[in-house]
């Protein structure tokens, strides 16, 4: 067979899985995401040990080199983490590990809590310190207001209250 019917980017049977990209930001986690990070680290180890010694098996092959890449990836986030603890954070500024309620204009309401990027959820209410979102929230007060430009046109939000 030709090798331009071959998937290049396929991985082989002998091939390392890609290395899962580290974010250069600084690593803030708050209690609770340290506590995952070394949660999933202990997993982790704990899942690898049933692949000890010689495997003939490719599938279990891989699967290894997939849970040491995943160790590699904790590992560096466990040693980049800087905690910061929400109770020390000024409690009526919105800052990392706050909890944010807001409203829009419309009377829409929403509640985002600023975490770092490991315990961030896509469309969730934790929302990543380095996401724009919670820059521009970084520094407000309740009742301050901010513009946020969305595809849809401006929207106008309202701290309502801040939390940690």
């Amino acid at each position: 067979m030709s090798r331009a019917f071959v998937k290049e980017d396929a991985q082989g049977p002998d091939e390392d899985p890609p290395e899962k990209p580290v974010s250069d930001q600084p690593n803030y986690v708050t209690p609770r995401g340290l506590k995952t990070l070394q949660y999933a680290e202990e997993m982790l180890l704990a899942e690898l040990k049933g692949f000890e010694g010689a495997q003939a098996d490719e599938a279990r092959k891989r699967k290894k080199r997939e849970l040491e890449r995943d160790l590699r990836y904790v590992r560096a986030r466990l040693e980049s983490a800087i905690p910061v603890d929400p109770a020390n954070q000024p409690k009526d500024q919105v800052r990392f590990g706050a909890t944010v309620h807001l409203r829009r204009a419309d009377g829409t309401e929403k509640r985002v809590r600023i975490v770092g990027e490991d315990e961030s959820e896509e469309g969730g209410e934790t929302l990543s310190w380095a996401a724009p979102f919670a820059q521009v929230l970084f520094g407000l007060k309740a009742g301050q207001t901010l513009d946020w430009e969305t595809e849809a046109g401006a929207e106008k939000w309202t701290v309502v209250s801040i939390a940690y």
